[in-house]
């Protein structure tokens, strides 16, 4: 009987664990927002007199340490990388450098710690001790954005020099160094009373010295004298997790500076290589270079005749070079074999000719579009005979394929709008008496002058020049589309003829000019800035830019603007070339200043918008609108989320633990 008694008691003490195992929580309970705790660490934080160069910090519960190699920033920067990593409740750093007598370190562990379970970080934890008998204390704080558009960059190294030399920052490592968080926001702890210059760096190289041109730069020649004084802020008290027992004014250390700002750019690349060459298509090859030179390469042919049917279509910057073939026995050869000679940098930086032998092979051979002409001629001489069975209208020879000429009309074409008209391939004839312009008035079509802005193609491939892209305006110089009316464009058949006697369609284009009344206006007066030349952009919510305008007298007008909302920069153009250019460092030369309008602009039909405005007056980091930051801080973790959806749900109000 007993026996029985005990089995039957075993049995349900399973089946009660078994189901404890099974309960979770039916409507969900409150996680754990408290972060892990420092309990100890040996050597003691803040300890002087420290000769070892393994260090343990021991907290309350299981943690994890995200990403230190990048998040965990120590100074004096370490050239040989050290060890950290998590351990159970601890986290072991060992420095591989060797210390260096009198001196304040600091290991600044940012966001990187978290328990394990919840993931709750512990935010801006920063251990420090001293080789010498006293340690540094003060801080500097600021903030580093691009320059060219107030973006925050986060993991950007900011570092100080007490040698104050302009030499210092491309011939000695930095001497107490910081990273930026996800609102591009830095620290540089530890540090002692003196005059500091500042620097912002992408170290590409991790010697922190700026050692490459394409490494984000940025500096200040503000001397930065580090001080504190005694301040007061609010604190909250927590009765609990979802609620505040009271908030009270507290005492503490108010470390400045605090408010440094950093515009980082990247200089010109000037090392000039051949990055590659490639041939996509059999009708041209291409050669990227790192940046443009005024000077073309010069090509010899070792196995067709460079001299003739090359046209170079060349980019803006003149980086990209595209050599269009108009020989059709060289497009039908696979590779083509030739010397280059072009301006490269020498090991000395200097820009010298140099001359390469290149071997450059179609991705797109003659055979394999011998084998697809083939297979289009099959299938339409199968729809050919098709026709012919059933009685139907039929070719007897396939057509040629037609050139596909695209016209770019914008749906909210302005009346100093241009029509872009471009060709796949260059063109070799443009007949203008095939193109025609009218205007309707009434019923009746008028037709009306207009202008192709582009030089002629003819004279292009005289000079071995690719002419794709052409500009229509209306009328003559200085005339624009009138509003309210409609146009229309016709083209007649062989209007344009490509190099390789492809002849376009016949195609009719409506424009439409909406009225004055559908276009909004926009006039901003720029006040307190001199005679200073600004431009300014015309951004949309992407923080894309759609128009420019040049300041005449410090007044920026946008007119005919496609009603909606709008952002708008400017920028101080210091060399008068209408575009922003950015800073070098070796010339002592900053970037051009770029300022953000702080507020959004609503530009409504028939309501012309008119605003005052000084760049200057706002700070920088409170200029650019939230709403187009495309670096937007790092959001909440999870657990937080959770129990904002579980107060939501019981209807209470939840207010997240700091």
């Amino acid at each position: 009987m007993t026996k029985t008694i005990s089995t039957i008691l075993c049995t349900m003490a399973i089946l009660t664990l078994v189901a404890c195992a099974n309960m979770g929580q039916p409507d969900g309970g409150w996680f754990d927002e408290t972060p892990p705790s420092v309990i100890g660490s040996w050597p003691q934080d803040q300890a002087t007199g420290v000769d070892a160069r393994k260090i343990n910090i021991f907290f309350d519960e299981y943690i994890k340490i995200d990403n230190p190699t990048e998040k965990v920033v120590i100074s004096p920067p370490q050239l040989e990388a050290p060890e950290i990593k998590g351990a159970g409740r601890r986290i072991i750093v060992e420095l591989n450098d060797s210390l260096q007598p009198n001196t304040t370190y600091t290991i600044d562990f940012s966001d990187a710690i978290s328990d394990n379970n919840e993931g709750n970080p512990l935010g801006n934890y920063t251990y420090s001790f001293s080789t010498g008998g006293h340690i540094d204390t003060l801080e500097v704080a600021g903030y580093v954005v691009e320059a060219e558009n107030l973006e925050p960059i986060k993991g950007i190294l900011v570092g100080l020099y007490d040698n104050l030399s302009d030499t210092a920052f491309t011939t000695t490592p930095m001497l107490r160094v910081s990273r930026t968080d996800s609102r591009g926001h830095f620290a540089i702890k530890g540090v002692a009373p003196g005059e500091y210059r500042i620097y912002a760096l992408q170290d590409m190289d991790a010697n922190y010295t700026h050692s490459q041109k394409s490494e984000k730069l940025a500096f200040s020649h503000d001397i930065i004298v580090p001080s504190c004084k005694p301040d007061f802020r609010q604190d909250t008290i927590w009765a609990d997790s979802l609620h505040i027992a009271d908030i009270e004014r507290v005492g503490y250390t108010h470390f400045l500076p605090d408010n440094i700002v950093l515009r980082a750019f990247t200089e010109i690349q000037t090392d000039r290589y051949l990055v590659k060459n490639e041939r996509k298509e059999a009708e041209y090859l291409s050669m990227i270079f790192s940046y443009g030179h005024e000077e073309l390469p010069q090509i010899e042919g070792l196995n067709f005749d460079a001299d003739h049917g090359l046209l170079l279509e060349t980019n803006l910057a003149q980086d990209t070079l595209n050599y269009w073939m108009s020989d059709t026995t060289l497009v039908n050869q696979d590779t083509l074999r030739m010397v280059v000679t072009y301006h490269a940098t020498d090991t000395l930086g200097m820009l010298q000719p140099m001359t390469d032998t290149l071997e450059i092979v179609s991705k797109n051979p003659y055979n394999k579009r011998m084998k697809e002409q083939a297979k289009e001629l099959e299938k339409w001489e199968k729809q050919q005979e098709k026709a012919k069975k059933k009685g139907n209208s039929y070719l007897t020879e396939m057509p040629p394929t037609p050139l596909n000429i695209k016209f770019g009309i914008p749906s909210d074409i302005h009346p100093a709008s241009v029509i872009q008209i471009e060709s796949p391939t260059p063109l070799a004839l443009v007949d203008t008496t095939k193109i025609h312009l009218f205007l309707k008035n009434d019923t009746l079509w008028e037709e009306q002058p207009f202008t192709l802005i582009d030089k002629a193609v003819e004279d292009s491939i005289h000079n071995n020049q690719a002419t794709r892209i052409l500009r229509l305006r209306y009328g003559g110089e200085g005339q624009l589309w009138h509003t309210g009316t409609e146009y229309r464009l016709d083209v007649d058949s062989a209007a344009f003829t490509d190099i390789y006697g492809k002849a376009s369609l016949t195609a009719k284009k409506p424009i439409v000019v909406k009225t004055d009344d559908d276009f909004a206006n926009l006039t901003v007066h720029l006040e307190n800035v001199g005679d200073a030349t600004y431009v300014g952009e015309l951004l949309d919510t992407s923080d894309k830019p759609l128009r420019t305008a040049f300041s005449d007298n410090g007044i920026l007008r946008f007119e005919y603007i496609k009603p909606g909302d709008y952002y708008l920069r400017v920028f101080c153009d210091d060399n008068g070339n209408g575009k922003w250019d950015t800073g070098e460092y070796a010339d002592d030369r900053q970037a051009e200043a770029v300022y953000y309008y702080p507020e959004k602009l609503e530009c409504k039909a028939k309501w012309p918008l008119e605003k005052n405005w000084d760049p200057t007056a706002i700070e920088t980091m409170r200029q650019k609108p939230s709403a187009i930051i495309k670096q937007k801080p790092d959001k909440e973790k999870k657990i937080k989320n959770q129990n904002a959806e579980r107060a939501r749900k019981l209807g209470i109000q939840y207010i997240p633990r700091r």
